[in-house]
């Protein structure tokens, strides 16, 4: 954005991993300065503001106020993604009070996230985006039906079958697994590579802003909700929640994998024909080039 593409192309060739790679280093910058030019060029033509003094005028309102549709769909998916980020975690209400078998829990569970989050960073781009994404949020959605099931039993039951008690623990564990191989790392990844250059900064800090919102608002009403719904009740709702998440993430969210920061702007254009923006920053592109 600053224009200081001889220094990208340093820093590209240091982290090339690679022959091939540092080979395309040259056509990576290119892509780079046409694509920052042309987004450049399309905000001046709209906004009647000389290139030399553009320092982000405008933004707020092109993301908020005036959004096209691809802008509209990278907000959409960025900041539903935040969203359905969160969820809680609770033992007790398993019947587990014993502080040594509660921190034996917390080691199995941390133990199972550290291991998934392994698994994520290692595959992400293997399988992409989307199929960790889709597949973490639907085991997150089945293990707080388990987890509202087994509650719901212990609930009722006065000797605390351990069968029921294991049950919610495997239920826990499974759920901050899939939340560790989806939801976890793909939110940062998602909400940090959608947006467009010019509004990269504005729409991440919009995007994160939600997420930390939300945030705070399950951690101060969860516990007042369940004891109104109980426990097992608060699972079924965040599972169903968690269901709805996963058909957003199936009919929203695009598959990034393989494409570069610059390329990925143009998966949230209408597919038959595009949309004014993408039709006017290719021009720009073809009088560039």
């Amino acid at each position: 954005m600053k224009g200081r593409f001889a220094e990208a192309k340093r820093v590209l060739i240091k982290t090339s991993s690679s022959e091939e790679e540092v080979e395309s280093v040259d056509s990576r910058v290119n892509e780079m300065e046409i694509t920052d030019s042309a987004s450049r060029e399309f905000q001046f033509l709209h906004s009647g503001i000389s290139s030399n003094t553009w320092r982000g005028q405008g933004v707020w309102k092109e993301l908020l106020f005036k959004p096209s549709k691809p802008v509209r769909r990278m907000l959409v998916a960025a900041v539903g993604i935040n969203f359905f980020m969160q969820a809680p975690e609770v033992f007790r209400a398993a019947g587990i009070h014993n502080k040594r078998q509660l921190f034996g829990v917390n080691v199995i569970m941390g133990l199972s996230k550290a291991a998934f989050v392994m698994v994520s960073a290692f595959y992400l781009d293997r399988f992409g985006r989307r199929p960790l994404l889709l597949l973490g949020s639907t085991g997150m959605a089945l293990s707080l039906f388990i987890l509202g099931l087994g509650s719901k039993i212990l609930q009722h039951s006065d000797s605390k079958p351990l069968w029921a008690v294991t049950m919610c623990i495997v239920a826990v564990c499974g759920f901050v697994s899939f939340f560790s191989i989806g939801l976890g790392p793909i939110t940062w990844v998602y909400s940090s590579e959608i947006f467009p250059l010019r509004l990269r900064a504005q729409g991440s800090g919009l995007a994160i802003s939600v997420n930390r919102l939300v945030s705070g608002v399950v951690s101060m009403t969860f516990l007042t909700v369940s004891m109104k719904i109980s426990f097992g009740g608060m699972f079924f709702v965040l599972g169903g929640i968690m269901v709805v998440g996963t058909v957003f993430f199936y009919v929203v969210m695009p598959e990034t994998k393989g494409k570069s920061l610059e390329e990925i702007q143009f998966l949230f254009q209408d597919k038959e024909g595009g949309d004014v923006e993408t039709k006017e920053v290719r021009r720009v592109d073809l009088e560039l080039t």
